[in-house]
């Protein structure tokens, strides 16, 4: 019997010993993953900003799917223009007298492709709907729309994925304290999103370390 308790206790210590050794590397393991794979969803979700950008320049409003905004950075192209002061004399019938005329006159200087703007000789755009590592193939939600803002109409987009579809293969326990974040260094609430449907807004929810200098 005591043979057989020493056998026992020893299991007992063993998987005591692993489910800790688990619950302290868990987490750093989770961690590595969340930001290697979260890194490469933001910028995607970047691309497809500034491929936003860039439709809304041109057209004035924003894409509201993606093979629109793929064909566009396709095709599109900037138009340089360049701004000027100019003035002359004109007859003014109130005052029967000639008067001078102040005017700005804008030039078109000429057209620059979108493509090379923003990818040059990159054609990773043409993906851009994709969730990278997403386990089922699964795509960028978006959608864009027109919302009075103080009685202007102002077009807005919204780009996201669910944090279940790039971390669906963790730990689930892991997943849920995930999903319910609230913090300035992590990207909080359940999805990574840019833009928004409520608010003139082109920003990410995702905290600076995700962003080189200058570019947010």
């Amino acid at each position: 019997m005591k043979v057989v308790i020493q056998i026992v206790l020893w299991i007992v210590c063993i998987v005591l010993g692993y489910l800790i050794y688990g619950s302290v590397t868990g987490p750093i393991e989770f961690a590595k993953v969340k930001q290697e794979r979260y890194s490469q969803v933001i910028a995607k979700l970047k691309d497809i900003r500034n491929s936003q950008e860039a439709y809304k320049t041109v057209t004035g409003k924003y894409a509201n799917d993606f093979n629109s905004l793929i064909s566009f950075v396709d095709t599109g192209k900037y138009t340089i223009t360049q701004q000027r002061d100019s003035s002359y004399m004109e007859f003014d019938k109130v005052y029967q007298i000639d008067l001078l005329r102040e005017v700005k006159i804008i030039d078109t200087l000429g057209f620059v492709s979108v493509k090379d703007s923003l990818f040059k000789n990159d054609d990773r755009y043409k993906s851009m709907m994709n969730v990278p590592g997403a386990q089922g193939g699964e795509k960028f939600t978006m959608k864009a729309d027109v919302i009075d803002k103080s009685g202007y109409r102002a077009p807005v987009f919204e780009a996201k994925v669910a944090k279940n579809v790039i971390l669906g293969d963790q730990p689930a326990d892991l997943l849920t304290r995930e999903n319910a974040q609230i913090s300035v260094e992590e990207v909080n609430g359940s999805e990574i999103k840019v833009g928004s449907l409520t608010e003139v807004s082109t920003s990410g929810n995702w905290p600076p370390i995700y962003d080189k200098k200058g570019d947010q």
